[in-house]
Parts: structure tokens; sequence; C-alpha cells
């Protein structure tokens, strides 16, 4: 099996209504991961978040600040 670089390699040479529909392809996959898989694939992301807040690579932001931001771009 190619791995992830040749894959990505062979994808970026691709035109470009081709690499749209592979891209449209691959983030509708993601919807379609059965419920075990989609909470493995959030425990991850949960863990990479919580290292960068922990290495200082990001930062908590307060629910009101979101929600008034939010508010402001949807006007």
């Amino acid at each position: 099996m190619a791995d992830l670089a040749e894959v990505l390699k062979s994808a970026l040479d691709l035109e470009v209504e081709d690499r749209a529909a592979l891209a449209q392809r691959l983030l509708t996959s993601l919807e379609e991961l059965s419920p075990d898989e989609a909470e493995r694939v959030w425990g991850v992301e949960a863990e990479r978040r919580r290292e960068q807040l922990r290495d200082a690579q990001a930062r908590t932001v307060a629910a009101a600040e979101v929600h008034k931001k939010a508010e402001q771009l949807l006007r």
C-alpha cells in the first residue's frame, strides 16, 4: 500500500477540479466514521489540544468572547 507521502504527492499533481473532488470525498468520509472510530479520533484530538495548551502553543478563550465574536461575524 502507498504511504501518505506518495498519496499526497500524487494528489497534488491532479488537476484542480480533481483535487477538489478528492478533498470533498475525504471530508465526507470523516462524517461516515463509526461511533467507536469517532470517539478514538476525538480522543486523539483532545490529547493534541491538551498538549498545545500545556506547551503554551494555544490559549483558552472564554465562551462569552467566542459568542461575541460569532455574533459580530454573523451580522
